[in-house]
C-alpha cells in the first residue's frame, strides 16, 4: 500500500485549500483491501495524494459520545434523517484535537461545528473520563450547537484508523480512504477490527464529471452508507438494536472473510 501511494504526485493542505465544492455531493463506498489496491492503480495518473509532514497515510483517533440510552445511535438506527453525532477527532501526527458536533438535516446536508481541545482535556478523554463542567468553554460550545444535555453525554466508543486523501487533477473532488479500522467499546469493553476493509468517501462537485466514478463502476464497488459510530457500536455492543443495519453488517462480514 505505502509503496503504491508513494508513486502518486503529492498535494499539500495549502494547495487543497483552494478547492471549493459549491454543489457538493458526498457518497460512501465500502470495499476490500485487495480491490482498493486495484482502484489505486487505476487512479494514479489522475489524482494527487495529500502529503502532510512527509506522511501520506495519516493516523486518526476518534472517541464518540452518546446519552445513557444511546439516543444518537438509536436515532440513526431508526432511520431518522435529522440527527446529531458528538465526537472528538484527533489528528495523531500533528497533535491537533477537536470536539465536534455533526448535524445532519432532513435535506441530507451535514454541518460540522468544532472547537480545539487542550492537551489536559485530551488526557481525560484518553482515560474515558471526559465530562463537561458547567460554565467552561466546551460546555458553552455544546449549549450552542448540541441538542442534548451536555451533562448527560458520556464517551461510548473509540475508533482508530489510517486515512489516505486523494484529489483529482482538476481539483473538483476529494476522496478519503480509511483503512485499518479498529473499535473499542468503552461501555462493554469489547473490541472489533475491520482490517480487511476500506471505507471510501467521495466529496465532489455534483455539476462536474467525476473520474473516480467510472473506475469504481469498473471494479464493481457500489455505494454503501457506513457510519463508523453506528457500525462500530453494533459490532461491539450486543445490547443495541441493529435491525436496520443487519444486511449491512452481514455484507461487511462477508467482505472481511473473502478479501
Amino acid at each position: 500500500m505505502n509503496q503504491l501511494i508513494g508513486t502518486y504526485s503529492p498535494i499539500t493542505l495549502e494547495q487543497m485549500s483552494g478547492i471549493r465544492l459549491m454543489n457538493r455531493i458526498d457518497t460512501k463506498f465500502v470495499t476490500t483491501r485487495s480491490r482498493l489496491m486495484q482502484l489505486l492503480e487505476l487512479a494514479r495518473d489522475q489524482y494527487y495524494v495529500q502529503e502532510t509532514g512527509g506522511l501520506r497515510v495519516i493516523p486518526y483517533y476518534t472517541t464518540y459520545f452518546d446519552t445513557p440510552d444511546f439516543n444518537m445511535y438509536v436515532t440513526h438506527q431508526n432511520g431518522h434523517a435529522n440527527r446529531q453525532k458528538l465526537r472528538i477527532r484527533s489528528y495523531v501526527a500533528s497533535g491537533l484535537n477537536f470536539l465536534e458536533v455533526k448535524t445532519k438535516d432532513n435535506h441530507k446536508r451535514t454541518r460540522k461545528k468544532r472547537v480545539e481541545l487542550t492537551p489536559a482535556v485530551m488526557e481525560r478523554a484518553h482515560k474515558g473520563t471526559m465530562t463537561f463542567a458547567q460554565g467552561d468553554v466546551y460546555n458553552e460550545f455544546l449549549a450552542k450547537h448540541l441538542r442534548y444535555d451536555s451533562q448527560e453525554v458520556r464517551q461510548t466508543l473509540e475508533n482508530n484508523f489510517n486515512r489516505i486523501t486523494l484529489v483529482n487533477r482538476g481539483k473538483t473532488e476529494r476522496l478519503t480512504i480509511d483503512i485499518d479500522l479498529k473499535f473499542h467499546n468503552l461501555i462493554t469493553g469489547d473490541d472489533a477490527s475491520l482490517a480487511q476493509l476500506a471505507i471510501i468517501e467521495l466529496k465532489r462537485d455534483g455539476l462536474l464529471r467525476s473520474p473516480i466514478l467510472d473506475m469504481l463502476l469498473q471494479l464493481r464497488i457500489k455505494p454503501l452508507g457506513f457510519s463508523k459510530y453506528c457500525m462500530g457500536s453494533a459490532l461491539t455492543n450486543n445490547n443495541l438494536k441493529t435491525n436496520r443495519f443487519k444486511e449491512r453488517l452481514l455484507l461487511i462480514d462477508r467482505m472481511q472473510h473473502t478479501s
